[in-house]
């Protein structure tokens, strides 16, 4: 998370769209979630799994990338959460998805989360992004 942390300064630094360190404060928790819904729901049952997070500063966007052998999901079937509930508990995915501007999954092995924040705008609502990279 320090490396996720240090990283968001740097990048974000004389940032149009947002405060450096809101930037970094939504990077991190997305990243935050994603390790921990990673650990939980991926991994459940095993003592013997390994994430790797890979960051990528591009031109204008921030690229992170949290890789796992564990469990796959289809991030498409789960629900938002309903807020007025105040639920303890399956907020994960609805707080990436706040928080970052892209959130692709391709199922595995490896399965690849692909967080993307970009400095300047946001992507345009229905536009198609492109799959997380082969790796």
């Amino acid at each position: 998370m320090r490396v996720v942390s240090a990283s968001c300064k740097v990048f974000a630094t004389g940032s149009v769209r947002m405060a450096p360190q809101a930037f970094q404060d939504e990077v991190v928790s997305a990243l935050g979630e994603a390790f921990n819904n990673t650990v939980i729901h991926a991994y459940r049952g095993r003592d013997d799994g390994r994430v790797t997070i890979e960051i990528e500063p591009r031109t204008d966007v921030l690229e992170i990338r949290v890789i796992d052998d564990g469990t796959s999901f289809d991030p498409a079937s789960i629900p938002d959460p309903v807020l007025g509930d105040l639920p303890e508990s399956g907020m994960g995915l609805f707080i990436i998805r706040s928080f970052m501007d892209e959130v692709l999954y391709r199922s595995g092995p490896p399965n690849v989360l692909l967080l993307r924040k970009s400095l300047l705008t946001p992507p345009l609502l229905g536009s198609t992004p492109a799959p997380p990279a082969d790796r």
